[in-house]
């Protein structure tokens, strides 16, 4: 499945939800199906700055792609980035460069985050996007 076609399910999953209450429940209970990161991933290289909860993002390249996985201590905060390292696991760092997550946007998810949530969610993607520019310059 492409990034797009990826993008294309989550929005998919997403959109039948019209109260954001449900929606961000919804992501909540879809992260929980993601496993934790060890103790060990969870130092300040890894750590998400401008988010008031912990977060974690790890990131492997393997094979030619990239994959990220994401831990917190906030369960919201969890499944906002977890939607990102989903979107962005098992792709090549072009395409991780290619596609902006504007769809949170599109099904209701930004606008519906506090300030330093989003900011936190800003920064995931800064540090997915900074590690597939270091991926493309170390192959």
């Amino acid at each position: 499945m492409s990034i797009r076609e990826k993008r294309d399910q989550i929005v998919e999953e997403l959109m039948p939800f019209e109260d954001h209450f449900e929606r961000f429940s919804y992501i909540i209970e879809r992260a929980k199906g993601h496993p934790p990161l060890a103790d060990e991933c969870k130092i300040d290289t890894f750590l998400i700055e401008g988010c008031l909860s912990q977060l974690w993002i790890f990131p492997e390249f393997k094979e030619g792609k990239c994959y990220f996985h994401t831990d917190s201590d906030a369960a919201i905060t969890k499944g906002t980035a977890a939607l990102l390292c989903e979107l962005y696991s098992g792709e090549t760092p072009e395409d991780v460069l290619s596609l902006e997550p504007g769809f949170l946007a599109d099904v209701g998810i930004t606008q519906h985050l506090s300030p330093n949530r989003r900011n936190g969610l800003t920064n995931v993607r800064k540090k997915i996007k900074a590690y597939a520019e270091l991926c493309l310059r170390n192959r």
